[in-house]
């Protein structure tokens, strides 16, 4: 008997290509799911380079209206920078606006961008809990068809009245290849998780440092008065 990948697949039950068609799914699931989020990630990353140092410049010339403007202009969307400088500039002329004490304009600014950083950091995560679902569910689903390809070996071993290789080795062949497909999926949906979880911890680094910036150059700007 020939242990190639076709003659295994025609050697596997309906219940086993069945699991294994679902673990193939998964599979390209996740690489979609890397693929996708890497091009999200690219967006934020190139565009954010581009408005950053016009952000810097236009903040430090105390210009807040054309930092504004700028910050809310389309092209720069997907940029994470611009989002949570636009939400600290936002709120720090709201709160200027009702004649908020200048501590209450800083404390609204910086409220402000952290908003815009949860949410933009929910944003990037989209998506993960589809690969975290993928990781811990897919050697179970693998071990569902291992439970019938040993069934299928004893089965085989009650037709033949033998306990022979040859009896059993069908529906141990099938067992083993269901329980390997479904590791590893497990294991690329968790590298997949992973990395983008690793990414994603740079950029929330990110928006961070930039929610301080904004803030402080209000506070400076506020004890040049």
């Amino acid at each position: 008997m020939q242990f190639g990948l076709m003659e295994m697949w025609t050697a596997m039950g309906g219940v086993a290509k069945t699991v294994a068609i679902i673990l193939i799914f998964m599979s390209i699931v996740s690489i979609y799911m890397f693929i996708e989020r890497l091009m999200v990630f690219s967006r934020a990353k190139k565009t954010s380079r581009a408005v950053a140092p016009k952000l810097a410049d236009l903040l430090k010339s105390g210009n807040l209206k054309d930092a504004l403007a700028l910050s809310n202009k389309k092209d720069y969307k997907g940029s994470h920078l611009a989002r949570v400088t636009s939400a600290g500039i936002q709120s720090f002329i709201e709160g200027k606006e009702a004649k908020l004490h200048l501590e209450e304009q800083i404390e609204s600014a910086s409220r402000g961008c952290q908003r815009s950083k949860t949410l933009f950091s929910q944003e990037l995560r989209r998506g993960l809990p589809i690969l975290a679902t993928i990781a811990t569910s897919a050697p179970f689903v693998g071990l569902f068809g291992t439970i019938f390809g040993i069934i299928n070996a004893f089965r085989g071993m009650q037709l033949t009245g033998s306990g022979g290789i040859g009896a059993v080795a069908g529906g141990i062949s099938e067992a083993l290849i269901t329980t390997a497909i479904g590791i590893g999926v497990a294991v690329l949906a968790l590298w997949v998780f992973s990395t983008l979880n690793s990414r994603i911890e740079l950029y929330d680094a990110e928006m961070e440092n930039t929610a301080s910036q904004v803030v402080d150059f209000f506070i400076k700007s506020g004890e040049g008065r």
